[in-house]
């Protein structure tokens, strides 16, 4: 196997979750969550750089208390078709909820993303964090765990299905013998579940990779047991090197229990590099990102989020954390629960969860371009990360990692200095799937 990082970069316009600052950056553009041009350009410079992926993030419910990119921002699969247009190599990873979408439709869109684009398409599938959601869906309540899990398991293999429905040489438009298609190579699906009853055919052939690419953001058992089941990368959450390393070890033994090749599935964890000349100018930077970033109020809705979008101004701000563990179960569990038992434990106020759930912590990834490549090179070796998934403030903060860090990678062997393929799977180093009905249909050991 091959020693190599894959790198893939996180837009997130006007600022995501705890970027409460970054619409002031004079260096980011106040439109640049909706601006196409802001996306070509990131994913211009990232393929630049030889990255493996665009990774663009996704929610269906705001409120006036959400992030700033969050509040107005493009829908991921029409970017990404757009963003298709005016690249070649990288890959295109867009969320899409598996909680509030049909398979036939979902489908069809990431097929035609993979066909636009010439096999670049890859699918990050949620459940949906946000409880407000069902409201924007006919519903009265967020589904809970149980349910979105398993709605979301059968949700991808009638996807994987569907993309089945045509075999590979299933066109072979011989004008001599006036044959289009090849009816016995069209399959429907038929397919009746728990969830879910859908026919098929999709009526679009497999891409130049096969299907498009499944990742997933597994946290919880249920999360980390989906991904192992289904998902060929993660967007891992990262922490301390420690836990980064139990969270890679855990993935990887539940794929191989579900009997899946451990290195088919490639985990991504966060990471926000702050590069500078030196160590110092870098960590002075760092703080005064934090600084920028740190705003009470912003951060205690965004605390409200692990709850449902919860309202904590309602509350005495010094009075205990209040008992809202009711609001966890169907909003963001794993987080809300080690909120909730923290609190407990150490018999901290509301004001005291907030500002420790926002409290200014060095990420290893800041320094000199040596230091953070070290860095890099050290976490991959513990047994942490097959890839990193990078999300920068601007794009000064991009160029500098590309220019200062990128380089140094490289010349250690281990990041790549060509792209492998066309596609995103063989760039990341995943088997083109077999079509199950030819599969099926050859003979053992062919």
């Amino acid at each position: 196997m091959s020693r190599r990082i894959h790198l893939a970069l996180h837009p997130y316009g006007v600022g995501g979750p705890g970027q409460h600052g970054l619409w002031k950056d004079p260096a980011v553009a106040k439109n640049a969550s909706i601006d196409i041009g802001y996306y070509i350009q990131q994913a211009q410079a990232a393929e630049h750089a030889l990255f493996d992926a665009l990774f663009v993030v996704d929610s269906q419910f705001i409120n006036a208390t959400y992030p700033s990119h969050y509040l107005n921002r493009l829908e991921p699969l029409t970017l990404l078709s757009a963003v298709a247009t005016h690249t070649r190599n990288i890959g295109l990873v867009g969320t899409a909820s598996s909680t509030y979408n049909s398979p036939f439709n979902l489908a069809r869109r990431f097929a035609s993303l993979d066909h636009i684009s010439g096999g670049r398409a890859g699918w990050n599938v949620v459940t949906s964090f946000d409880t407000g959601t069902s409201r924007n869906f006919g519903l009265d309540e967020h589904l809970d765990y149980a349910t979105r899990y398993g709605r979301a398991l059968e949700f991808v293999r009638v996807a994987r299905g569907l993309w089945d429905s045509y075999e590979d040489d299933a066109f072979p438009a011989d004008v001599q013998r006036d044959v289009f298609l090849d009816p016995s190579k069209l399959h429907a699906l038929d397919h009746e579940g728990e969830h879910f009853k859908v026919a098929g055919p999709l009526n679009l052939s497999r891409s130049p990779q096969g299907q498009p690419v499944i990742f997933q953001a597994g946290v919880s058992p249920e999360g980390r047991d989906l991904a192992a089941r289904v998902a060929e990368g993660i967007y891992a959450p990262g922490g301390t090197l420690e836990q980064a390393r139990e969270y890679y070890a855990d993935i990887k033994k539940r794929t191989a229990a579900h009997g899946r090749d451990p290195d088919h599935i490639k985990v991504f964890i966060h990471g926000g590099p702050v590069v500078g000349a030196t160590d110092e100018e870098a960590r002075r930077r760092e703080r005064e990102i934090f600084e920028e970033d740190n705003d009470f109020a912003s951060n205690l809705a965004l605390l409200g989020r692990s709850f449902g979008a919860y309202d904590f101004s309602a509350h005495d701000l010094d009075a205990p954390f209040p008992d809202v563990a009711h609001l966890a179960e169907k909003g963001g569990r794993t987080g809300a629960a080690k909120i909730i038992e923290r609190a407990a434990a150490e018999n901290l106020t509301l004001r005291q969860v907030a500002e420790s759930a926002n409290a200014f912590r060095r990420s290893p990834f800041v320094g000199a371009p040596e230091t953070v490549a070290d860095t890099i090179e050290r976490w991959y070796d513990a047994g942490t990360l097959d890839g990193i998934n990078l999300a920068f403030r601007n794009n000064d903060d991009l160029g500098r990692f590309v220019d200062g860090v990128v380089p140094l990678l490289q010349k250690r062997g281990l990041f790549r200095t060509e792209y492998e393929a066309d596609t995103l799977r063989g760039n990341l180093g995943l088997p083109v799937p077999a079509n199950r009905h030819t599969a099926g249909r050859e003979p053992a050991g062919a």
